[in-house]
């Protein structure tokens, strides 16, 4: 059982720096014994742990984090959702902006806390490593500020991840190898425990006692592969005030819809009957005819005190799977704080557009049939391009002026325009464009980014999260997006800002952002299927007029190909 901690309990704090306070941690990267669902098996770990380490900090603090690899795959590290401003160096995604940490190996991540406040999260970011390679970041206001909302008594981390009976890495390669979907999860976790309506989990349930009248901060991940996931407590209403280490203005709800890649912030009032509630977790999912982890992870609330017997716990109401007019009900309501102390700083107007179609596309393979649909092997593309991975990194050949690696010429738009969210389109829509292509922007350009989903074989909710930046979104919609209505729509005023957006299925999303953060940046479909599949792509931010504005110099411990 875990009794809720205060606030503002940090790990050690080493020195100082100009900008805050500087933390350091060592990550170790290993192969550890782990026993879920009646499965004794060896996945890999930060430290040991899974999940595995919280970084604390407070807002304007730097860390510097040793990562020594003594497992036996590559590995990279990725801060999600930090903006890392002018130091790609630190991002983390392979082959985009270093090339991975092999085993023996070690890398010293730099990162730099800036606007961020709030909770977010760290991953890895080669492949299915991610599975077990998380853990949070939490970002506490700045010395002498306050939360924006009423202040909590204590906090209580959620991470939700995923399980597997088998090996993952073995389930990624078969599935690359056989050309169609992987495995589903055997079951979904808060915290790495599956909860107790699953097989030999009782023992292991997580559990948080609280006090009666008080009130409480929940910071949730979504760690998990590739579902979406309702979130509720039993018999307890939640008031969300943060997304993606961005406040949000106070939405009360009964439920949270959250996609792969996003943190939410919300807040708990223990105001109910003592006794014992569930909070639950089960996927949101769009694709129809298709096998999914319908099962349901717990956890137990528990009220501090003596009941006269035991009460089973009471389960919360979770909308259906394909609810998907609950989930939108929910994410519609989202709305940036937009306060003097942290303000919505929208471009009102834009110099650089883009569309994007969003697609799940079906290739031939070269000999036998593959495992996917009609034989075929899936892929996945944007504008009708899926990203070939390069074999060293495309930051480090844009830096040194590498030929050969990347191409400039990424479409601003489709190559074809057609009818993106109709049925039964032409079956040579199904074939993408292999290549390495990325996008180019201007130091300071004013981006809108419209994100289109697409019907190409099978359409889908797709969260889509942008490295070096957070953006707002400021409108979305279902259908086909019209350039003449839908803009006359949007929220310039107080939209969600985020770095993580779940585009609806057969829908469209529409974000604005400056580019001011120069470097290389990767954009991608958060489930990771998708992301294999090809469905990502590169902004490449050009450096300003002065030092201030221009990427940093690469560090000396980089890892070599």
């Amino acid at each position: 059982m875990v009794k809720v901690v205060g606030l503002f309990v940090l790990y050690a704090l080493l020195f100082y720096s100009a900008n805050g306070k500087t933390h350091h941690h060592t990550f170790v990267v290993k192969s550890s014994s782990y026993t879920r669902l009646c499965t004794t098996k060896h996945i890999l770990t930060v430290n040991g742990r899974f999940p595995g380490p919280t970084l604390r900090a407070q807002k304007g603090d730097r860390m510097i984090i040793k990562v020594y690899n003594k497992g036996e795959h590559n590995i990279t590290l990725h801060w999600h959702g930090v903006k890392q401003p002018r130091n790609p160096w630190s991002d983390g995604p392979a082959y985009i902006t270093q090339c991975p940490i092999q085993p023996g190996k070690k890398y010293t991540y730099r990162i730099h806390f800036t606007t961020e406040e709030g909770t977010m999260w760290w991953h890895a970011h080669l492949g299915w490593t991610r599975a077990t390679v998380h853990g949070a970041i939490i970002i506490y206001p700045k010395r002498g500020s306050l939360y924006p909302f009423p202040h909590p008594h204590g906090e209580v981390l959620i991470i939700l991840g995923e399980w597997w009976k088998k090996d993952v890495m073995e389930i990624e390669r078969n599935a690359t190898i056989a050309g169609g979907g992987p495995l589903i999860s055997d079951a979904y976790m808060i915290n790495g425990q599956p909860g107790d309506l699953y097989p030999c989990s009782k023992p292991g349930t997580f559990k948080v006692t609280v006090e009666h009248g008080k009130r409480y901060l929940l910071r949730i991940v979504n760690a998990v592969m590739n579902d979406k996931l309702f979130f509720a407590i039993a018999k307890h209403k939640m008031k969300l005030v943060g997304t993606d280490g961005c406040y949000t203005k106070p939405l009360e709800t009964n439920y949270i819809m959250i996609t792969p890649g996003q943190s939410m912030d919300v807040l708990l009032e223990a105001n109910r009957h003592p006794s014992l509630y569930y909070m639950a977790a089960s996927s949101y999912f769009t694709i129809v005819d298709t096998e999914f982890d319908n099962t349901i992870t717990t956890a137990i609330l528990q009220y501090n005190g003596l009941y006269h017997r035991s009460p089973s716990p009471l389960m919360p109401h979770l909308p259906a799977h394909n609810q998907t007019q609950a989930a939108t009900r929910f994410t519609k309501k989202l709305r940036s704080l937009a306060s003097k102390d942290h303000p919505a700083r929208v471009p009102l107007k834009v110099d650089t557009k883009l569309f994007i179609t969003l697609s799940i596309n079906l290739v031939n393979c070269s000999s036998k049939p593959c495992e996917g649909p009609y034989g075929k092997r899936f892929s996945a593309s944007l504008n009708n391009i899926s990203f070939i991975t390069p074999s060293i990194d495309v930051l480090r050949a844009y830096y040194y002026g590498l030929d050969g690696v990347f191409d400039k010429d990424f479409p601003s738009k489709p190559p074809n325009a057609f009818n993106y969210t109709g049925n039964n389109l032409p079956q040579n829509l199904l074939t993408p464009d292999f290549r390495t292509k990325v996008t180019v922007l201007k130091y300071n350009a004013r981006v809108e980014l419209i994100l289109q989903g697409t019907n190409v074989f099978e359409g889908d909710n797709h969260p889509f999260h942008l490295h070096g930046y957070s953006f707002y979104v400021v409108g979305w919609g279902f259908g086909n997006f019209n350039p003449r209505r839908d803009p006359l729509r949007f929220n310039l005023i107080d939209p969600p800002e985020q770095t993580t957006v779940g585009v609806p299925r057969n829908g469209w999303v529409a974000i604005r952002f400056r580019a001011d953060n120069p470097g290389v940046w990767m954009m991608h479909c958060h489930i990771e299927d998708h992301q294999e599949w090809g469905m990502k792509s590169v902004f490449v931010v050009k450096d300003g007029a002065n030092p201030q504005t221009q990427i940093l110099p690469p560090p000396h411990d980089l890892p070599e190909c």
